[in-house]
């Protein structure tokens, strides 16, 4: 197999795309020109690790897209594999778009349709492992000094939140949303707010901590209500910066 050598640096879009979006792009481009032949398997975590110098939870978060989006299937204790076909296109949403405020915002509205529920079902079936993930997740968000600095404890507050639900779909959904959609990792949405990055980092936090205390609490309609707050609000802020940061101010 005609595996690519040396080492790979995932650099090019800085912050205004993850880790994990820069790997599953690279692998995707890779599939698509052969040099992973289909029905061959991926080089192991090790070599991805070791090739695009990324922790392990980037290389399993980025093997967790490439399989929800059918290019590859896992096989447990084995590894990962390209799929001999591609499985008929799945809803996906252009991310060279993403870059307008118009589609974010629809993209948000998708976001809040979805998380608004699995915070619901979080608060009826979370566990202890499960909140210490979120706890830790607003700690790091909390302890930020600039709002980039907070993006990747964010998509962990809210992957928690989708494993809490026990329903492996919301997490896979997520992996795919999570990732593409959260407004901070395509924009800098902290730009179109008037507030010191502090104060932004800790309405953030507050609004982090709100949900987490309903999923505490085995509230769903708190959960819920939390969920679309807060979601609700990233959408407002982008339609109407300036009246938000005036409210906020």
């Amino acid at each position: 197999m005609n595996r690519p050598v040396g080492r790979t640096e995932l650099v090019g879009f800085g912050k205004r795309e993850t880790l994990t979006s820069q790997l599953v792009r690279e692998i995707t481009d890779r599939i698509e020109k052969g040099l992973y032949p289909r029905g061959l398997q991926l080089p192991t975590e090790k070599d991805l690790i070791d090739e695009f110098g990324v922790s392990r939870t980037v290389v399993r978060e980025a093997i967790a897209n490439l399989r929800a989006n059918g290019l590859v299937a896992t096989r447990q204790g084995i590894g990962a594999f390209v799929q001999q076909s591609t499985a008929p296109s799945a809803f996906r949403i252009d991310q060279q778009s993403l870059s307008v405020i118009e589609d974010v915002v629809k993209a948000l509205e998708l976001r809040i349709a979805i998380e608004s529920e699995a915070a619901a079902l979080a608060a009826m079936r979370r566990d202890a492992e499960d909140l210490e993930a979120m706890r830790e997740a607003c700690a790091q968000m909390e302890a930020g000094l600039d709002p980039t600095d907070t993006i990747a404890a964010d998509l962990g507050f809210h992957r928690a939140v989708a494993r809490a639900t026990r329903n492996e779909h919301f997490l896979k959904i997520f992996n795919y949303l999570g990732e593409v959609l959260i407004p901070r990792t395509r924009l800098a949405t902290h730009r179109f707010d008037a507030a010191q990055p502090s104060q932004y980092i800790a309405r953030i936090g507050a609004e982090h901590r709100r949900i987490l205390s309903a999923i505490e609490a085995s509230d769903p309609d708190g959960a819920r209500a939390g969920m679309r707050m807060h979601l609700g609000g990233s959408r407002e802020r982008l339609l109407h910066p300036k009246q938000t940061s005036a409210a906020n101010s």
